[in-house]
């Protein structure tokens, strides 16, 4: 596992990096031998002072056994992060680095991101002409910095083979427990799961399960026919009924909630819909049926349609996934 920054790791940062190390770092004799052989690799920056903190901030100095070199040989290489800097201010990632991952990749290596290590892979061009995913809070600078990479921000992880991504934090453990599933079985990684006492499986599809809220927009005229509708979701509403409400004509209403929010008035009811039923999921114990009523979305099998096209889940397994405390 690479290890971009050798000294002064950002706290955020810690998390993705603690993922591997836990799942293939200690040896499970009990359930796999051999177990995996993880080493931390270092780029080893020169000229960083280690008496300040990288890009100013506070966080751990690590000082790996391993360096860039040793990633030649590796069955898989693993890139939990870069740095922010190099995601938000462009900052080039270190040489080293980059020519050390292709190398591995060329070498045959199975290549595996957590979060915003897909940049590094992207910048390598291993992610050339491939599906891949990120945090999507960074999936839209990915997409745009490499336009070759075709980009998903819509899920938790992709399985393109030997390269592997995966979206930020827990979904990174999800990826990690399924290279053990890939690797030594499902039984195995079940087990490991229940170790952790994290859920044993979430399908790659599945989506990142993020809010959607509304653009901002200068148009305050629309606040209040929107929030009139939210109130009505279980009701048949149409275009006519929100510009009968908002007293403009449809194709008025049409322009303005379209220029407001970047989606049609119809979409736009959907996408309401979509985030009630998902609210009645969490905190309800309403059979489906009765939520798509209340969703405006009709029936139990309309609200599945619905769901797994825009959700990439069934309300049962997203229910699953966020049970009732």
């Amino acid at each position: 596992m690479v290890v971009t920054e050798e000294m002064h790791v950002p706290s955020w940062d810690l998390y993705e990096l603690s993922i591997p190390c836990t799942v293939f770092g200690k040896p499970q004799p009990d359930l796999a031998e051999p177990w995996y052989d993880l080493r931390l690799c270092g780029t080893g920056e020169p000229g960083q002072d280690p008496d300040t903190p990288a890009n100013g901030t506070t966080g751990l100095s690590l000082h790996t056994r391993y360096g860039l070199a040793d990633l030649a040989g590796a069955d898989t290489v693993i890139v939990p992060s870069v740095p922010d800097a190099c995601v938000d201010e462009g900052r080039p990632l270190p040489p080293g680095l980059i020519t050390a991952l292709r190398r591995a990749y060329d070498s045959g290596a199975r290549m595996v991101s957590l979060c915003t290590g897909a940049f590094a892979l992207a910048e390598a061009g291993i992610l050339d002409g491939r599906r891949a995913t990120a945090h999507w809070l960074h999936t839209a600078q990915l997409a745009a910095r490499y336009p070759k990479v075709q980009v998903d921000d819509s899920v938790l992880y992709v399985d393109d083979g030997d390269v592997l991504t995966s979206a930020g934090l827990t979904a990174g453990l999800d990826l990690c427990l399924h290279l053990v599933r890939r690797d030594l079985g499902a039984h195995v990684a079940n087990q490991l799961a229940r170790r952790m006492v994290v859920p044993a499986h979430r399908p790659g599809g599945q989506a990142q399960f993020i809010d959607q809220p509304m653009p901002a927009t200068d148009d305050r005229g629309l606040a209040p026919v929107l929030d009139w509708a939210r109130e009505r979701l279980d009701e048949p509403l149409t275009v006519e009924d929100l510009a009968r409400q908002a007293a403009m004509s449809p194709r008025t209403l049409y322009r303005r909630l379209q220029a407001a929010t970047g989606v049609t008035p119809l979409q736009w009811l959907l996408n309401q819909r979509i985030r009630r039923a998902q609210s009645l999921l969490e905190s309800t114990d309403l059979p489906v049926s009765r939520i798509g009523e209340l969703s405006g979305l009709g029936t139990a099998n309309n609200l599945r349609h619905h769901f797994l096209k825009q959700i990439g889940v069934s309300p049962s397994d997203y229910r699953r996934a966020f049970p009732l405390a």
